[in-house]
Protein backbone atom coordinates (compact mmCIF):
# COMPACT_ATOMS: atom_id res chain seq x y z
CA UNK A 1 0.00 0.00 0.00
CA UNK A 2 1.32 3.51 -0.75
CA UNK A 3 -0.35 4.88 2.37
CA UNK A 4 -0.37 4.98 5.94
CA UNK A 5 -3.58 7.23 6.55
CA UNK A 6 -5.99 5.74 8.03
CA UNK A 7 -9.23 6.73 5.90
CA UNK A 8 -12.72 7.33 6.90
CA UNK A 9 -14.73 5.67 3.96
CA UNK A 10 -17.95 7.88 2.97
CA UNK A 11 -19.95 5.29 1.16
CA UNK A 12 -23.29 6.25 -0.55
CA UNK A 13 -22.99 3.50 0.87
CA UNK A 14 -26.24 2.49 1.04
CA UNK A 15 -27.60 0.83 4.08
CA UNK A 16 -29.84 -2.31 4.56
CA UNK A 17 -32.43 -0.83 7.13
CA UNK A 18 -34.92 -3.48 8.35
CA UNK A 19 -37.11 -1.69 10.84
CA UNK A 20 -37.70 1.81 10.89
CA UNK A 21 -37.57 3.36 14.44
CA UNK A 22 -40.90 4.32 16.07
CA UNK A 23 -41.71 8.25 15.79
CA UNK A 24 -40.80 8.60 12.53
CA UNK A 25 -42.20 10.28 9.58
CA UNK A 26 -45.61 8.24 8.66
CA UNK A 27 -44.44 8.40 5.03
CA UNK A 28 -41.50 6.47 6.05
CA UNK A 29 -43.80 2.95 6.64
CA UNK A 30 -43.84 2.16 2.70
CA UNK A 31 -42.86 -2.21 1.95
CA UNK A 32 -40.39 -3.26 -0.12
CA UNK A 33 -42.06 -5.29 -2.68
CA UNK A 34 -39.78 -8.50 -5.00
CA UNK A 35 -36.72 -8.10 -5.45
CA UNK A 36 -36.96 -3.85 -5.17
CA UNK A 37 -35.45 -1.97 -1.81
CA UNK A 38 -36.34 1.41 -1.11
CA UNK A 39 -33.23 3.92 -0.53
CA UNK A 40 -33.56 6.63 1.61
CA UNK A 41 -30.92 9.24 2.48
CA UNK A 42 -29.26 9.39 5.49
CA UNK A 43 -30.25 13.30 6.46
CA UNK A 44 -34.05 11.72 5.91
CA UNK A 45 -36.72 11.84 8.60
CA UNK A 46 -37.09 8.00 7.65
CA UNK A 47 -33.19 7.36 8.43
CA UNK A 48 -32.80 6.08 12.03
CA UNK A 49 -28.97 7.36 11.35
CA UNK A 50 -30.08 10.90 10.71
CA UNK A 51 -27.96 13.82 12.78
CA UNK A 52 -29.57 14.53 15.94
CA UNK A 53 -30.19 17.61 15.86
CA UNK A 54 -30.51 20.12 12.41
CA UNK A 55 -27.17 20.82 10.97
CA UNK A 56 -26.69 23.98 8.41
CA UNK A 57 -26.54 23.77 4.87
CA UNK A 58 -23.10 25.06 5.03
CA UNK A 59 -22.10 22.23 8.08
CA UNK A 60 -23.70 19.41 6.67
CA UNK A 61 -21.82 19.93 2.98
CA UNK A 62 -18.96 20.43 4.80
CA UNK A 63 -19.29 17.56 6.39
CA UNK A 64 -19.94 15.37 3.67
CA UNK A 65 -16.69 16.75 1.36
CA UNK A 66 -14.45 15.99 4.18
CA UNK A 67 -15.65 12.71 4.38
CA UNK A 68 -15.17 12.57 0.45
CA UNK A 69 -11.41 13.41 1.28
CA UNK A 70 -10.66 10.16 3.13
CA UNK A 71 -12.98 8.14 0.62
CA UNK A 72 -10.62 9.12 -2.02
CA UNK A 73 -7.56 7.86 0.17
CA UNK A 74 -9.61 4.97 0.66
CA UNK A 75 -9.93 4.04 -3.23
CA UNK A 76 -6.34 5.17 -3.65
CA UNK A 77 -5.27 2.40 -1.59
CA UNK A 78 -7.39 0.02 -3.50
CA UNK A 79 -6.16 0.13 -6.67
CA UNK A 80 -2.49 1.46 -5.58
CA UNK A 81 -1.79 -2.14 -3.80
CA UNK A 82 0.22 -4.48 -5.65
CA UNK A 83 -1.54 -7.53 -4.25
CA UNK A 84 -3.25 -9.71 -6.46
CA UNK A 85 -5.30 -11.58 -4.14
CA UNK A 86 -9.60 -10.29 -4.79
CA UNK A 87 -9.80 -9.59 -1.25
CA UNK A 88 -6.30 -8.42 0.43
CA UNK A 89 -5.04 -7.52 3.77
CA UNK A 90 -4.61 -4.44 5.18
CA UNK A 91 -8.02 -2.53 3.66
CA UNK A 92 -9.44 -0.15 5.96
CA UNK A 93 -13.04 0.05 5.32
CA UNK A 94 -14.80 2.92 7.85
CA UNK A 95 -17.79 3.78 6.68
CA UNK A 96 -20.11 6.82 6.90
CA UNK A 97 -23.06 6.13 4.66
CA UNK A 98 -25.31 8.50 3.10
CA UNK A 99 -27.89 6.17 1.77
CA UNK A 100 -30.21 3.44 3.28
CA UNK A 101 -32.41 0.44 2.11
CA UNK A 102 -34.02 -2.68 4.03
CA UNK A 103 -32.74 -5.98 5.03
CA UNK A 104 -33.07 -8.68 7.47
CA UNK A 105 -30.80 -11.23 8.60
CA UNK A 106 -30.66 -14.91 11.03
CA UNK A 107 -33.88 -16.68 11.61
CA UNK A 108 -36.25 -15.18 13.10
CA UNK A 109 -34.94 -11.96 11.31
CA UNK A 110 -33.48 -9.51 13.11
CA UNK A 111 -33.26 -5.63 12.51
CA UNK A 112 -29.45 -4.56 11.40
CA UNK A 113 -27.95 -1.54 9.07
CA UNK A 114 -25.75 -2.58 6.76
CA UNK A 115 -24.05 0.15 4.58
CA UNK A 116 -24.32 -0.76 0.58
CA UNK A 117 -20.72 -0.24 -0.76
CA UNK A 118 -20.20 -0.68 -4.58
CA UNK A 119 -16.32 -0.50 -4.19
CA UNK A 120 -15.94 -3.21 -1.04
CA UNK A 121 -17.00 -6.84 -1.04
CA UNK A 122 -16.91 -8.69 2.17
CA UNK A 123 -20.10 -7.99 4.90
CA UNK A 124 -19.92 -7.60 8.45
CA UNK A 125 -22.18 -6.55 11.42
CA UNK A 126 -21.86 -5.98 15.23
CA UNK A 127 -22.65 -8.47 17.07
CA UNK A 128 -23.93 -9.10 20.71
CA UNK A 129 -20.96 -9.74 22.99
CA UNK A 130 -18.59 -7.28 21.17
CA UNK A 131 -15.95 -5.82 22.98
CA UNK A 132 -15.91 -1.77 21.49
CA UNK A 133 -19.15 -1.65 19.35
CA UNK A 134 -20.96 1.21 19.79
CA UNK A 135 -24.18 -0.13 18.42
CA UNK A 136 -27.51 -0.37 20.23
CA UNK A 137 -28.86 -3.41 18.16
CA UNK A 138 -26.06 -6.11 17.66
CA UNK A 139 -26.68 -8.68 15.86
CA UNK A 140 -27.50 -12.08 18.14
CA UNK A 141 -26.26 -15.46 16.63
CA UNK A 142 -27.90 -17.13 20.01
CA UNK A 143 -31.23 -15.86 18.16
CA UNK A 144 -30.71 -17.36 15.38
CA UNK A 145 -31.86 -20.46 14.25
CA UNK A 146 -29.94 -20.65 11.26
CA UNK A 147 -26.46 -19.15 12.55
CA UNK A 148 -23.51 -21.36 12.24
CA UNK A 149 -19.53 -20.75 11.78
CA UNK A 150 -17.24 -21.03 9.53
CA UNK A 151 -14.27 -23.48 10.12
CA UNK A 152 -10.49 -22.86 9.41
CA UNK A 153 -10.44 -25.25 7.10
CA UNK A 154 -13.34 -23.94 4.52
CA UNK A 155 -11.65 -22.71 1.50
CA UNK A 156 -13.73 -19.08 2.12
CA UNK A 157 -11.26 -18.49 5.21
CA UNK A 158 -8.39 -17.87 2.57
CA UNK A 159 -10.84 -15.20 1.17
CA UNK A 160 -10.44 -12.95 4.17
CA UNK A 161 -8.03 -10.69 5.22
CA UNK A 162 -5.75 -11.57 7.54
CA UNK A 163 -7.27 -15.11 8.55
CA UNK A 164 -6.22 -16.92 11.78
CA UNK A 165 -7.91 -19.54 13.90
CA UNK A 166 -10.11 -18.88 16.93
CA UNK A 167 -10.20 -22.75 18.18
CA UNK A 168 -11.67 -24.29 15.35
CA UNK A 169 -13.61 -20.95 13.71
CA UNK A 170 -12.28 -18.89 11.50
CA UNK A 171 -11.11 -15.42 12.73
CA UNK A 172 -10.05 -12.63 10.46
CA UNK A 173 -8.68 -9.04 11.45
CA UNK A 174 -8.71 -5.84 9.42
CA UNK A 175 -8.12 -1.48 10.26
CA UNK A 176 -11.61 0.60 9.96
CA UNK A 177 -10.07 3.91 9.97
CA UNK A 178 -8.73 4.43 13.63
CA UNK A 179 -10.16 1.03 15.10
CA UNK A 180 -8.79 -2.04 14.29
CA UNK A 181 -11.23 -4.90 14.38
CA UNK A 182 -11.44 -8.79 14.55
CA UNK A 183 -14.40 -10.91 13.46
CA UNK A 184 -15.66 -14.37 13.11
CA UNK A 185 -16.43 -15.30 9.74
CA UNK A 186 -19.94 -17.19 9.66
CA UNK A 187 -22.82 -17.87 7.39
CA UNK A 188 -26.59 -17.12 8.17
CA UNK A 189 -29.69 -16.12 6.21
CA UNK A 190 -30.11 -12.93 4.80
CA UNK A 191 -33.00 -11.28 3.50
CA UNK A 192 -33.60 -8.45 1.31
CA UNK A 193 -36.82 -7.21 0.11
CA UNK A 194 -38.85 -10.51 0.23
CA UNK A 195 -35.53 -12.64 -1.21
CA UNK A 196 -33.67 -15.15 1.39
CA UNK A 197 -30.39 -15.82 0.74
CA UNK A 198 -29.76 -19.02 2.80
CA UNK A 199 -25.98 -19.63 4.07
CA UNK A 200 -24.83 -16.00 3.19
CA UNK A 201 -21.41 -15.23 4.21
CA UNK A 202 -20.21 -12.51 6.26
CA UNK A 203 -18.35 -10.59 9.32
CA UNK A 204 -19.65 -10.80 12.96
CA UNK A 205 -17.49 -8.34 14.88
CA UNK A 206 -16.22 -9.62 18.02
CA UNK A 207 -13.23 -6.89 18.68
CA UNK A 208 -13.28 -3.31 18.04
CA UNK A 209 -10.87 -0.80 19.27
CA UNK A 210 -10.39 2.85 18.28
CA UNK A 211 -13.56 5.41 18.39
CA UNK A 212 -14.07 5.58 14.21
CA UNK A 213 -16.53 2.03 14.34
CA UNK A 214 -19.80 3.50 13.10
CA UNK A 215 -22.68 1.50 14.44
CA UNK A 216 -24.17 -0.03 11.20
CA UNK A 217 -23.20 -3.16 9.17
CA UNK A 218 -21.70 -3.47 5.56
CA UNK A 219 -22.62 -4.91 2.74
CA UNK A 220 -20.18 -5.59 -0.08
CA UNK A 221 -21.50 -4.99 -3.72
CA UNK A 222 -17.92 -4.99 -5.31
CA UNK A 223 -16.88 -7.70 -7.90
CA UNK A 224 -15.22 -9.92 -5.37
CA UNK A 225 -15.44 -13.28 -4.23
CA UNK A 226 -17.52 -12.74 -1.13
CA UNK A 227 -19.51 -9.71 -2.70
CA UNK A 228 -23.45 -10.04 -2.64
CA UNK A 229 -23.29 -10.62 -6.59
CA UNK A 230 -21.27 -13.63 -5.97
CA UNK A 231 -23.17 -15.01 -2.89
CA UNK A 232 -26.54 -14.29 -4.91
CA UNK A 233 -25.01 -15.19 -8.55
CA UNK A 234 -27.85 -17.82 -9.20
CA UNK A 235 -30.61 -15.47 -7.85
CA UNK A 236 -29.77 -12.08 -9.18
CA UNK A 237 -27.36 -13.09 -11.90
CA UNK A 238 -24.89 -10.71 -10.85
CA UNK A 239 -26.95 -7.93 -11.82
CA UNK A 240 -28.03 -4.89 -9.90
CA UNK A 241 -28.87 -1.35 -10.15
CA UNK A 242 -30.15 1.50 -8.09
CA UNK A 243 -32.00 5.16 -8.48
CA UNK A 244 -30.67 7.94 -5.80
CA UNK A 245 -33.08 10.45 -4.41
CA UNK A 246 -31.38 14.11 -4.35
CA UNK A 247 -30.66 14.54 -0.61
CA UNK A 248 -32.45 17.80 -1.10
CA UNK A 249 -35.51 15.99 -0.93
CA UNK A 250 -35.35 13.92 2.42
CA UNK A 251 -38.85 12.79 2.55
CA UNK A 252 -38.78 10.76 -0.80
CA UNK A 253 -36.91 7.22 -1.77
CA UNK A 254 -35.13 5.80 -4.43
CA UNK A 255 -34.83 1.98 -4.69
CA UNK A 256 -32.12 -0.46 -5.08
CA UNK A 257 -33.33 -3.64 -7.70
CA UNK A 258 -31.49 -6.86 -7.74
CA UNK A 259 -31.43 -9.06 -10.60
CA UNK A 260 -32.10 -9.00 -14.10
CA UNK A 261 -35.80 -8.60 -13.62
CA UNK A 262 -37.55 -5.17 -13.94
CA UNK A 263 -34.06 -3.09 -15.06
CA UNK A 264 -35.28 -0.64 -17.88
CA UNK A 265 -34.73 -1.33 -21.52
CA UNK A 266 -33.93 1.66 -22.75
CA UNK A 267 -30.74 2.69 -21.16
CA UNK A 268 -26.99 3.47 -23.02
CA UNK A 269 -24.15 1.48 -21.93
CA UNK A 270 -20.50 1.34 -21.74
CA UNK A 271 -18.37 -1.30 -21.35
CA UNK A 272 -16.58 -2.12 -18.00
CA UNK A 273 -12.93 -3.06 -17.80
CA UNK A 274 -11.44 -5.16 -15.44
CA UNK A 275 -7.93 -4.38 -13.17
CA UNK A 276 -6.58 -7.45 -12.29
CA UNK A 277 -5.22 -5.91 -9.25
CA UNK A 278 -8.36 -4.57 -7.89
CA UNK A 279 -11.06 -6.63 -9.57
CA UNK A 280 -13.74 -5.27 -7.63
CA UNK A 281 -13.63 -1.70 -8.59
CA UNK A 282 -16.40 -0.85 -11.31
CA UNK A 283 -14.06 0.79 -13.97
CA UNK A 284 -15.39 2.49 -17.19
CA UNK A 285 -13.56 4.52 -19.80
CA UNK A 286 -14.37 8.16 -19.62
CA UNK A 287 -13.05 9.86 -22.74
CA UNK A 288 -13.46 13.41 -22.63
CA UNK A 289 -15.43 15.64 -20.84
CA UNK A 290 -18.09 18.46 -22.69
CA UNK A 291 -19.12 21.75 -20.22
CA UNK A 292 -21.87 23.14 -22.30
CA UNK A 293 -21.18 22.78 -26.12
CA UNK A 294 -17.17 22.75 -25.60
CA UNK A 295 -14.98 19.73 -25.56
CA UNK A 296 -12.78 20.79 -22.41
CA UNK A 297 -8.75 20.10 -23.14
CA UNK A 298 -7.97 17.48 -20.84
CA UNK A 299 -4.44 15.57 -21.19
CA UNK A 300 -5.47 11.97 -22.15
CA UNK A 301 -2.87 10.92 -19.68
CA UNK A 302 -5.81 12.20 -17.11
CA UNK A 303 -8.45 9.79 -18.44
CA UNK A 304 -6.57 6.86 -19.27
CA UNK A 305 -7.01 3.44 -18.40
CA UNK A 306 -3.94 1.79 -16.28
CA UNK A 307 -4.04 -1.59 -14.72
CA UNK A 308 -0.55 -1.31 -13.16
CA UNK A 309 -1.07 2.06 -11.46
CA UNK A 310 -4.65 1.98 -11.22
CA UNK A 311 -5.77 4.84 -13.03
CA UNK A 312 -8.70 5.48 -14.48
CA UNK A 313 -12.75 6.08 -13.75
CA UNK A 314 -14.82 4.16 -11.37
CA UNK A 315 -18.81 4.34 -10.74
CA UNK A 316 -18.49 4.45 -6.85
CA UNK A 317 -21.65 4.71 -4.68
CA UNK A 318 -19.98 6.01 -1.35
CA UNK A 319 -18.16 9.22 -2.32
CA UNK A 320 -20.52 11.86 -2.41
CA UNK A 321 -18.74 14.53 -4.39
CA UNK A 322 -17.33 13.47 -8.41
CA UNK A 323 -13.42 13.58 -7.87
CA UNK A 324 -11.42 14.35 -11.22
CA UNK A 325 -7.40 14.16 -11.17
CA UNK A 326 -6.02 17.63 -11.16
CA UNK A 327 -5.22 18.15 -14.73
CA UNK A 328 -8.67 16.65 -15.28
CA UNK A 329 -10.21 18.90 -12.96
CA UNK A 330 -8.60 21.96 -13.61
CA UNK A 331 -9.42 22.28 -17.29
CA UNK A 332 -13.57 21.46 -16.30
CA UNK A 333 -13.24 24.21 -13.36
CA UNK A 334 -11.63 27.33 -15.40
CA UNK A 335 -14.26 26.31 -18.95
CA UNK A 336 -17.25 26.06 -16.22
CA UNK A 337 -15.75 29.25 -14.84
CA UNK A 338 -15.36 31.09 -18.14
CA UNK A 339 -18.89 30.41 -19.44
CA UNK A 340 -20.54 31.05 -15.92
CA UNK A 341 -18.80 34.26 -16.27
CA UNK A 342 -18.93 35.49 -19.66
CA UNK A 343 -19.95 38.94 -20.04
CA UNK A 344 -20.02 39.78 -16.30
CA UNK A 345 -18.03 40.71 -13.29
CA UNK A 346 -18.08 37.62 -10.83
CA UNK A 347 -16.03 36.67 -8.11
CA UNK A 348 -15.13 33.51 -7.29
CA UNK A 349 -14.86 32.03 -3.80
CA UNK A 350 -14.15 29.03 -2.22
CA UNK A 351 -16.11 26.89 0.66
CA UNK A 352 -14.14 24.09 2.31
CA UNK A 353 -12.84 21.64 -0.49
CA UNK A 354 -15.06 23.62 -3.24
CA UNK A 355 -13.05 26.22 -4.67
CA UNK A 356 -15.60 27.60 -7.50
CA UNK A 357 -18.65 29.26 -5.96
CA UNK A 358 -20.43 32.65 -6.26
CA UNK A 359 -22.02 34.65 -3.80
CA UNK A 360 -24.87 35.63 -6.53
CA UNK A 361 -27.68 33.63 -8.80
CA UNK A 362 -25.40 32.22 -11.87
CA UNK A 363 -26.52 30.29 -14.71
CA UNK A 364 -24.97 27.18 -14.92
CA UNK A 365 -23.60 24.90 -18.08
CA UNK A 366 -24.41 21.41 -18.73
CA UNK A 367 -21.79 19.27 -17.95
CA UNK A 368 -21.29 16.10 -19.78
CA UNK A 369 -19.22 13.16 -19.22
CA UNK A 370 -18.36 10.75 -22.30
CA UNK A 371 -17.79 7.49 -21.81
CA UNK A 372 -17.11 4.64 -24.38
CA UNK A 373 -20.65 4.16 -26.23
CA UNK A 374 -22.36 6.44 -23.60
CA UNK A 375 -22.81 10.19 -22.87
CA UNK A 376 -23.91 11.48 -19.36
CA UNK A 377 -25.24 15.03 -19.69
CA UNK A 378 -25.84 16.16 -16.09
CA UNK A 379 -28.31 19.24 -15.52
CA UNK A 380 -27.36 22.08 -13.31
CA UNK A 381 -29.07 20.40 -9.69
CA UNK A 382 -26.34 17.03 -10.28
CA UNK A 383 -23.59 19.73 -10.62
CA UNK A 384 -24.21 22.36 -8.18
CA UNK A 385 -25.49 22.90 -4.50
CA UNK A 386 -27.06 25.68 -2.62
CA UNK A 387 -26.71 27.41 0.38
CA UNK A 388 -30.46 27.03 2.00
CA UNK A 389 -31.09 30.70 1.36
CA UNK A 390 -29.63 30.78 -1.57
CA UNK A 391 -26.38 32.74 -0.76
CA UNK A 392 -23.82 30.41 -2.31
CA UNK A 393 -23.83 28.74 -5.06
CA UNK A 394 -20.57 26.15 -5.63
CA UNK A 395 -19.62 23.37 -8.81
CA UNK A 396 -20.55 20.09 -6.30
CA UNK A 397 -16.83 18.48 -8.10
CA UNK A 398 -13.16 18.35 -6.97
CA UNK A 399 -9.90 17.40 -7.58
CA UNK A 400 -8.65 14.43 -6.01
CA UNK A 401 -7.13 15.32 -2.43
CA UNK A 402 -3.15 16.30 -3.30
CA UNK A 403 -1.63 14.80 -0.31
CA UNK A 404 -2.67 11.28 -0.99
CA UNK A 405 -1.27 9.50 -4.14
CA UNK A 406 -4.80 9.11 -5.97
CA UNK A 407 -5.22 8.29 -9.72
CA UNK A 408 -8.48 7.72 -9.73
CA UNK A 409 -11.45 9.56 -11.08
CA UNK A 410 -15.11 9.18 -9.34
CA UNK A 411 -18.24 9.37 -10.58
CA UNK A 412 -19.96 10.15 -7.57
CA UNK A 413 -23.34 10.05 -5.88
CA UNK A 414 -24.67 13.45 -6.21
CA UNK A 415 -24.04 13.01 -10.04
CA UNK A 416 -25.52 10.14 -10.12
CA UNK A 417 -28.80 11.23 -8.42
CA UNK A 418 -31.90 11.19 -10.24
CA UNK A 419 -30.22 8.16 -12.38
CA UNK A 420 -30.90 4.45 -12.62
CA UNK A 421 -28.06 3.05 -12.89
CA UNK A 422 -27.35 -0.28 -13.77
CA UNK A 423 -24.66 -2.32 -13.02
CA UNK A 424 -24.91 -5.59 -15.81
CA UNK A 425 -21.77 -7.37 -14.57
CA UNK A 426 -22.53 -10.92 -17.01
CA UNK A 427 -22.11 -8.87 -19.89
CA UNK A 428 -19.37 -6.51 -18.45
CA UNK A 429 -21.15 -3.36 -19.31
CA UNK A 430 -22.84 -0.51 -17.01
CA UNK A 431 -25.49 1.89 -18.22
CA UNK A 432 -26.83 5.09 -16.96
CA UNK A 433 -30.52 6.43 -17.72
CA UNK A 434 -32.00 9.88 -16.29
CA UNK A 435 -35.03 8.66 -13.83
CA UNK A 436 -36.67 10.94 -11.64
CA UNK A 437 -36.64 9.19 -8.20
CA UNK A 438 -37.19 11.80 -5.93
Amino acid sequence: MIMKASPILTPLVFFLLFSLAKGLNPKCDGHDHGSTLKVFHVFSPCSPLRPPKAMSWEESVLQLEAKDQARMQYLSSLVARKSVVPIASGRQITQSPTYVVKAKIGTPAQTLLLAMDTSSDAAWVPCTACVGCSTLKPFSPLKSTTFKKVGCGAPLCKQVPNPTCGGSACVFNFTYGTSSVAAGLVQDTVTLATDPVPGYTFGCIQKATGSSIPPQGLLGLGRGPLSLLAQTQKLYQSTFSYCLPSFKTLNFSGSLRLGPVAQPKRIKFTPLLKNPRRSSLYYVNLVAVRVGRRLVDIPPEALAFNPTTGAGTIFDSGTVFTRLVEPAYTAVRNEFRRRVTVGKKLTVTSLGGFDTCYTVPIVAPTITFMFSGMNVTLPPENTLIHSTAGSITCLAMAAAPDNVNSVLNVIANMQQQNHRVLYDVPNSRLGVARELCT
